[in-house]
């Protein structure tokens, strides 16, 4: 048994504790405390630091982390990923070299920021055995996109082929996911959902609502997606406009529950986000991944405001200058400076943990779960702990307790 004193703990399961213990047994919680020790047990002081749960990086695609800074930011989300797909297909070996050296790279980076667990998407399952030998906690999400096929659920079945060939360990594991409503034709989306089902716990994730010209497609199948559909020979003419909004076409394919990610969210409107708060679907929030790509600014207040569990991603360094949870946290305290940071902070723990099915280990300080702790460093003890770590915190702040 080890005895960890700190000026502050955070748990996020209860108010923020100054001047606590944590003890830890075997890599788990066994209590928190305002009272050290009394049995000899061995004691560590930690010093003027905050101790909190390891974050969530609830969206990533560390597969596109070779593609840091070669995307430049747009102003029309269609053009930044016409620019990824052009890039994309100058390295068609997902196991080249420098795919996979940039790969270990950002799972090291990641660890350094402060995560313990990423929801990873993947078109090629490349990442998946790079994951089981970090330190880090993962679901890879297996990618699916197709608009125009023959045999939709042969498609799938053969997705689900691939991830029961992978060997799934007690911190990583792997799932379905659909890219988006204009990428995936609607008897895709029902497979998968079918295919994904077959697992009672497994999650599933969605890019949604994320720019406004998703919107024009869903509502009238027009615009820069259908355009790019044509050009990429991907076009289904059999295909008919649902109407209405991405989220309203989800919820009536009977896709959306309590075990979906909706990525992004940016255009959502309150009826949107009511629908998704009715089912129990988490909104994944990554603003500054937003901005570079010309999707705008996502409607936090209004996620909040909805009762819609929001979590926290940092989306791809295609996109993003790094993967740094505590940054993304900073820039929805910019956006969204009403919201209590203590809200903030449950955001990027408790529910980006819950909504990949690691909140029995991870999330929060409490006894029995894993003692995967940060130690974010101090300026002074006499600060509002919670409104500090919302407002920029960098790798040389942070250390790992356990």
């Amino acid at each position: 048994m080890i005895h960890y004193h700190a000026a502050w703990i955070v748990p996020v399961s209860d108010p923020p504790m100054r001047d606590a213990w944590i003890a830890v047994d075997r890599g788990r919680i066994a209590a928190l405390s305002r009272r050290g020790p009394t049995d000899g047990s061995r004691e560590v002081d930690l010093g003027d630091v905050v101790v909190l749960p390891g974050l969530v990086n609830a969206h990533t695609h560390l597969e596109l982390s070779y593609l840091r800074e070669e995307i430049p930011p747009a102003s029309q989300f269609v053009t930044w990923v016409r620019h990824l797909i052009q890039t994309r297909r100058m390295h068609p070996d997902p196991k080249a070299p420098e795919i996979l050296d940039a790969i270990d790279r950002a799972l090291a980076e990641a660890v350094s920021y402060g995560t313990a667990i990423v929801g990873d998407i993947s078109n090629t399952l490349v990442t998946f055995e790079p994951l089981t030998k970090s330190e880090l906690a993962a679901v890879v999400f297996y990618e699916l996109i197709r608009f125009k096929t023959d045999d939709p659920q042969g498609f799938v079945e053969k997705a689900r082929g691939e991830l029961d060939a992978l060997a799934p360990t007690e911190r990583v594991r792997a799932s379905l996911a659909a890219h988006a409503p204009y990428s995936v034709a609607p008897l895709v989306l029902r497979a998968i959902r079918q295919a994904v089902e077959r697992d009672p716990f497994a999650p599933c994730s969605v890019h949604l609502s994320e720019s406004v010209e998703e919107m024009e497609f869903i509502r009238r199948g027009s615009g820069p997606w259908r355009e790019m559909l044509e050009e990429l020979g991907s076009w289904d003419p059999a295909w008919v406009p649902p109407g209405g909004t991405p989220v309203e076409f989800l919820e009536a394919s009977g896709f959306l529950d309590a075990r979906v990610l909706a990525v992004h969210g940016v255009q959502m409107t309150p009826s949107d986000l009511s629908r998704l708060a009715a089912r129990g679907t988490t909104v994944v929030t990554c603003p500054r991944s937003n901005g570079h790509t010309g999707a705008g600014a996502p409607p936090l207040v209004d996620f909040y405001d909805s009762g819609v569990p929001v979590a926290v991603g940092t989306d791809s360094l295609a996109s993003a200058p790094d993967l740094n949870i505590f940054a993304e946290l900073a820039t929805m305290r910019a956006l969204a400076p009403s919201v209590p940071a203590a809200t903030l902070i449950e955001s990027a723990t408790r529910v980006g943990a819950r909504a990949l099915g690691f909140d029995g280990d991870y999330g929060t300080i409490e006894p029995g779960k894993a003692a995967r702790l940060l130690a974010v460093a101090l300026p002074s003890e006499s600060i509002d702990v919670e409104e500090y770590l919302v407002n920029g915190i960098g790798p040389e702040q942070i250390r790992w307790v356990e």
